[in-house]
């Protein structure tokens, strides 16, 4: 697999290699080994999610706080997506800033989002399935999220807002400025 390294740091692409021919394909979607010598994280996923969401459908900007806070390796088995990660760590460099990759049954790529930053995405095909590996446990106490249209951190979603479809507790997140928890740079996540 290669990492591609992107803006913020701790935020990564992965990307498998892959082996084709005639009758299809096959790749390896995660070795453990060779994350953690590529990444430099030693992490332990423990569950897996899956959804299926159609055009789009905007699922985000969420997060888990300490000590159940996640990090997430994701990936797109079938569609489009525009998947964000948007660092919420106050005192980090790059607070407030955002990365966005597009994942794709067509390019396999994934996305490593490292605990202290809120998740999101966007369906850009009819239908997508994503999937996510996490490690810990999913904790319904512990949810935090922040609002999608933050406009101080501007995310270009790639969808006109007129198709973009929330569930009604995403459309009522507060904005970064507005949350009443966010994360420390200098807090030990893991």
């Amino acid at each position: 697999m290669e990492v591609i390294k992107t803006d913020i740091e701790g935020v990564v692409i992965i990307e498998p290699k892959i082996f084709g021919d005639a009758r299809g394909y096959f790749y390896e979607s995660f070795n453990a080994a060779e994350f953690e010598s590529k990444t430099g994280v030693k992490t332990t996923f423990v569950q897996d999610n899956q959804s299926k969401s159609s055009y789009g459908v905007l699922r985000g900007l969420h997060f888990q706080k300490p000590p159940y806070a996640q990090s997430k390796l994701v990936r797109v088995v079938q569609g489009c997506v525009v998947d964000v990660a948007v660092d919420i760590r106050k005192g980090s460099p790059t607070f407030g800033k955002y990365v966005a990759v597009e994942l794709s049954d067509e390019n396999h790529r994934q996305l490593f989002i490292p605990r202290g930053f809120a998740h999101g995405f966007i369906v850009k095909s009819p239908t997508a399935i994503f999937q996510y590996k996490c490690d810990n446990l999913y904790a319904p106490q512990a949810e935090g999220a922040i609002a999608w249209d933050d406009p101080k951190i501007g995310i270009d979603w790639g969808v006109d807002t007129n198709d973009i479809l929330l569930s009604e507790k995403d459309k009522h997140h507060p904005t970064l400025a507005e949350a009443q928890y966010l994360f420390d740079y200098n807090e030990k996540l893991y």
